[in-house]
């Protein structure tokens, strides 16, 4: 795999692992009971991005890895995948 090709695939899981864990520890205005003026009380109490990155980012690096090691080093490819569908003859 070339590097472009490696950081495609960290692009990707990269951003399914943010959408993934974004809800987690996401406190509402609701739920802290301090809802600011014009805004709905669903809306979330503080962005905490820079958490929410580092966060995925570990996550991202822990996926990727996994992978890593089971096509490069185990050498897991695409045909080692079961066949769920029926064979019809």
């Amino acid at each position: 795999m070339n590097w472009i090709s490696v950081a495609a695939i960290y692009f990707i899981i990269w951003w399914l692992v943010l959408f993934a864990t974004l809800p987690f520890t996401l406190k509402t205005q609701d739920d802290e009971g301090e809802t600011v003026l014009g805004t709905v009380s669903s809306a979330p109490h503080g962005p905490h991005m820079l958490r929410a990155v580092i966060r995925t980012t570990i996550v991202s690096l822990l996926i990727f890895g996994a992978l890593y090691i089971l096509t490069n080093v185990v050498g897991l490819g695409i045909d080692d995948i079961p066949h769920f569908m029926p064979e019809y003859d």
